[in-house]
């Protein structure tokens, strides 16, 4: 027992972490590898130790041992027994399947047709008879799996790799995939010393660590994984940072066409690449060149519900060296299906937060890779890489006129009519004239409530049916300070880069949807002199105040001090 210690490891696998004990720093970094961060608000950080953790920790070579080495050397009181035998017992499980090379066989490519084929295979091999018989047993798996009882391995085709890692975790077995990783086409591309503006270019050391805890610092890594780090904090640079040490054709896919664009003008701004090695494809332009950048809105077009996705061919019209899927947590449920048969190639997962409405965080860490890296929002602004940042709920009634309505109103009608308070445009514009110094982002839900506040304030909206040219320009002139406020829908949740707002007003969302309070808190948090602030609108008494309690819990977590304010008059604000 060593009260200087800053870890309590509990039986519930949680790790409390007390942030202000001498060794804090040191145990939080030896902690990334094996545990999970949960929350980190202001003394106390927790971290829970799951079978998923401790999987992705042995892929990168992270043993049981280790873990509990590390809980054991930083943890307050005695570990608990049955926490050193679950993580061996959890830990082991990894490396007792291994996909590994099979053979290559020449088929008919059809029926009754003399030309042939290779068809590519791979080994699932099983480290005892028990697992073997384990996995032979299982129904969902047979359809994939051919036995080969004698040499305890079972035959599946190439493609099928992702998909069968997929399955298998969902049961509780981790695949140590030792196939190799394909090359690709050679890019020769390097990132700048400076700027095309002529800036010394300089890559920060977490941005450098993130891109060699996925590529390897002194040798090979594994080549695939996610990087989490909060909005702001240069993502996109840690992106062009692996495609400087893999150089090798690259597909990036990101969220909209302003981001797109804004990939192309980061890469012609930072790296030895030209116009002509990139290309853009979306639904304007479909162009395949060493570098493409791609939207997922055109991957999961097609022309009828049940019919192909005709644009998933991208994949394969190139031999792809690396893809990076930007805002990995909104990938589309559609494209888990390419990225399943796209296993051979590296590739690396971009985001702010892990979270996903649908659950599919899973999918994330099986298909395109485990987190390789993170870091606290808190630590990042504690450095000045991220703006300090404030969050504020204005709460508001609702007009007398609307309680009758909203009483005998179904739960979505609540919902609405809570988010489209007519109150709150008055507040917005207060709020907008207490503040003259900042550039403001007025972001709602509702288009009609969008439009009263767009004519209201007498400044430009965005949503979704602005066209792309428009949507540029706008965001063109709020970068460069011809506008200083701007209402936009949710279309600039996602990966859009306003470096200079400093005031973001939420007056409506998917209240309760912690990705989305993610999201725009980022829209904020690029660094600056000043406090960001982030005010949300709340109609007091009303469903809104429910699903602002999700809210709340999110931004604690990550470490935000999040403040209250009934609105009675302009001095409340």
């Amino acid at each position: 027992m060593n009260f200087e210690n800053p870890l309590i490891v509990q039986g519930d696998r949680s790790l409390l972490l007390d942030v202000h004990a001498p060794l804090a720093e040191e145990c939080r970094n030896a902690l990334i590898p094996f545990a999970e961060l949960e929350k980190s608000p202001e003394h106390l950080h927790t971290y829970k130790l799951s079978p998923l953790s401790l999987w992705n920790a042995a892929s990168a070579g992270f043993s049981a041992d280790d873990a509990v080495a590390v809980l054991e050397k930083y943890s307050r009181y005695d570990v608990p027994q049955s926490i050193v035998m679950w993580i061996k017992e959890i830990a082991s499980r990894f490396g007792m399947l291994k996909l590994v090379p099979g053979p290559d066989e020449e088929v008919p490519a059809k029926e009754n047709s003399e030309e042939k084929i290779i068809e590519h295979y791979l080994y699932l091999t099983a480290d005892s008879v028990p697992v073997y018989k384990e996995i032979a047993a299982n129904p969902s798996l047979k359809k994939y799996l051919t036995p080969c009882e004698a040499d305890k391995r079972f035959l599946l085709q190439l493609t099928d790799r992702g998909t069968i890692k997929q399955l298998l975790l969902q049961i509780g077995w981790p695949v140590k995939d030792e196939v190799a990783l394909a090359d690709g086409e050679p890019l020769e591309v390097s990132l700048r010393e400076t700027t095309s503006s002529g800036k010394p270019l300089v890559i920060r050391e977490y941005q450098k660590a993130s891109a060699n805890a996925l590529i390897g610092d002194k040798g090979p890594g594994t080549g695939f994984g996610t990087i989490v780090l909060p909005c702001g904090a240069g993502k996109t640079i840690v992106g062009m940072t692996i495609m400087d040490l893999l150089k090798t054709s690259t597909l990036i896919i990101t969220t909209n066409i302003s981001a797109v664009h804004q990939w192309i003008d980061e890469l012609l701004d930072k790296t030895t690449l030209t116009r002509d090695q990139i290309a853009e494809y979306s639904g304007e332009n479909k162009e395949i060149k060493p570098v493409t950048v791609a939207t997922y809105q055109v991957l999961t077009w097609r022309p009828d519900k049940t019919g192909p996705y005709p644009h998933f061919s991208i994949f394969h019209q190139r031999p792809w060296g690396l893809i990076i899927y930007d805002e990995v947590h909104m990938l589309p449920a559609p494209v888990f299906r390419v990225v399943a048969e796209l296993q051979a190639i590296r590739r690396v997962g971009l985001t702010a937060t892990l979270v996903r409405e649908d659950g599919c965080e899973g999918y994330v860490f099986s298909l395109v890779g485990p987190k390789r890296y993170d870091v606290p929002w808190k630590e990042l602004e504690r450095d000045k890489w991220i703006a300090n940042a404030e969050c504020i709920e204005v709460r508001v009634d609702l007009p007398a006129f609307k309680e009758i309505e909203y009483a005998v109103a179904t739960l979505r009608e609540k919902h609405r009519i809570a988010s489209e308070n007519a109150n709150k445009n008055a507040i917005v514009q207060e709020i907008i004239e207490k503040n003259p110094e900042d550039k403001i982002l007025v972001i709602g839900q509702y288009i009609t409530q969008l439009e009263e506040i767009a004519k209201l304030l007498n400044c430009p909206m965005i949503t979704g049916k602005t066209p792309n040219a428009e949507r540029d320009r706008i965001y063109g002139d709020f970068r460069n300070g011809k506008i200083r406020v701007l209402v936009v829908s949710k279309v600039a949740n996602f990966a859009i880069d306003l470096p200079d707002a400093s005031l973001a007003i939420q007056v409506s969302g998917t209240f309760g949807s912690r990705q989305e309070e993610a999201q725009r808190l980022g829209r904020i948090l690029r660094p600056k002199e000043r406090t960001a602030r982030f005010f949300t609108l709340i109609t007091r008494n009303t469903t809104e105040e429910e699903f602002g309690s999700n809210r709340q819990k999110f931004l604690a977590e990550q470490g935000y001090s999040y403040k209250i304010v009934r609105y009675t008059s302009k001095e409340d604000l």
